[in-house]
């Protein structure tokens, strides 16, 4: 099989693609609404309520380098296949340690399920490898718009589930694991060339150090690495505030569903914003809407202000993440595709780890009220802020000065 691909194949893959966000990506709003819920249930310290959504994403940081690899050397679809495989492994212990009440087991679960959340961020990458230059950021786009289906039906599944059994939440690892085994078909359809095995003597491309000082790869993974935290942040954290402020868990599943439909609703067209107006500028606008979503989520705990807040989140967050992948997809070789790829995302979900940690002690172990830790959580948004926005107006005067 040759590097190239026809744009009818890439179209295919994107669509295959589409609907491996839609249906495997349900299980993460299901576990992400229910994750903190169950562990504040199994903890014995509230503090670490958020433990188990830190170890999923800590499973996903471990596993972006190697599942990388893993991909550069057998392909996409073995390495999407194993993802399947790690969220039904997941969600199985994870059902096991709630019908035995085991805390610590329940990490382990999470821990696995760490290796699905690692291959569904790769989705967006494969869809941009048999994309043309034109086609890149649409493809990309679209791939994260699948994200739609499954932010309607992943909250629809934990209100039918969650209380369908005697155990609170064991029908929804349950769903989880029937999740896995259907998606896992798609992949049969997938045809993505795997990147030429360099002969000897050939130019391997840059090396990590090099790659990841190249301004527009650095600033790049800042830009997604916020982008992405600070919607862990806040979000891990969301589900544990409504409850906190009085409200109950269908309320939070709405606000959730809400946060999720604003992550890829507007990747319908965020694709096509960016190669009108360019990628900076639609990362910039992201970063600003996020700061939009602190200030909301500062200025009251009414449902209207998680709603208005989380939706917000959403939309920063799409453009932010949407287009910093871009930014990175544009700027190495197929040779250097394995090796900064799996570098980014292990620097983006090692900080997403911390912010997770870091939202359940901010929540539950700051101010000692709900609403104090929530604020704390909004107000911990802006020095990352900062660091966004000062590395992309960086990278802006650097090109202009450039070309002065």
């Amino acid at each position: 099989m040759t590097q190239a691909s026809t744009p009818k194949t890439a179209i295919r893959n994107v669509w295959i693609l589409v609907a491996a966000q839609a249906i495997l990506g349900a299980q993460m709003p299901m576990i992400f609404t229910i994750g903190g819920l169950a562990g504040q249930s199994l903890a014995s310290n509230l503090c670490f309520a958020t433990l188990p959504i830190s170890m999923i994403v800590l499973g996903n940081m471990l596993c972006a380098t190697p599942m990388s690899a893993f991909m550069q050397r057998h392909g996409r679809r073995a390495g999407f296949w194993l993802g399947t495989l790690g969220g039904a492994i997941g969600a199985a212990i994870g059902a096991w340690a709630l019908a035995i009440a085991s805390f610590p087991l329940f990490l382990v679960g999470s821990l696995f399920t760490g290796i699905y959340m690692s291959a569904q961020g790769f989705y967006r990458f494969a869809a941009s490898d048999s994309a043309d230059d034109a086609f890149r950021p649409k493809a990309i786009s679209y791939v994260m718009a699948g994200g739609l289906f499954s932010a309607f039906v992943g909250p629809q599944l934990v209100k039918v589930t969650a209380d369908s059994m005697v155990v609170p939440f064991l029908g929804s690892y349950l769903a989880v694991i029937a999740l896995n085994a259907v998606g896992s078909l798609l992949f049969l359809g997938l045809k993505i060339a795997r990147p030429p095995v360099p002969k000897a003597g050939e130019d391997l491309g840059r090396s990590r150090w090099q790659l990841l000082t190249t301004p527009r790869i650095a600033v790049a993974i800042i830009c997604a690495m916020v982008s992405y935290a600070l919607m862990n942040l806040v979000m891990t954290s969301t589900p544990l505030a409504v409850v906190g402020c009085g409200f109950d868990k269908n309320n939070a599943a709405d606000v959730v569903s809400a946060h999720v439909l604003a992550m890829f609703i507007p990747s319908f067209f965020t694709g096509h914003l960016i190669a009108r107006f360019g990628v900076e500028k639609i990362v910039g606008i992201g970063l600003v809407i996020l700061a939009g979503a602190g200030i909301v989520g500062l200025s009251g705990v009414a449902l209207e202000n998680f709603f208005v807040a989380l939706i917000l989140l959403g939309i920063g967050w799409n453009f932010g993440f949407i287009g910093a992948t871009t930014m990175l997809a544009g700027a190495h070789s197929p040779a250097e595709r394995g090796r900064v790829q799996g570098m980014n995302d292990m620097i983006v979900f090692g900080c997403v780890t911390v912010a997770s940690l870091a939202s359940g002690g901010l929540m539950n172990c700051s101010g000692g009220t709900p609403q104090a830790g929530w604020s704390a959580v909004n107000y911990a948004m802006v020095p990352f802020l900062v660091l966004a926005g000062g590395s992309l107006l960086w990278l802006v005067l650097r090109g202009r000065g450039r070309t002065a």
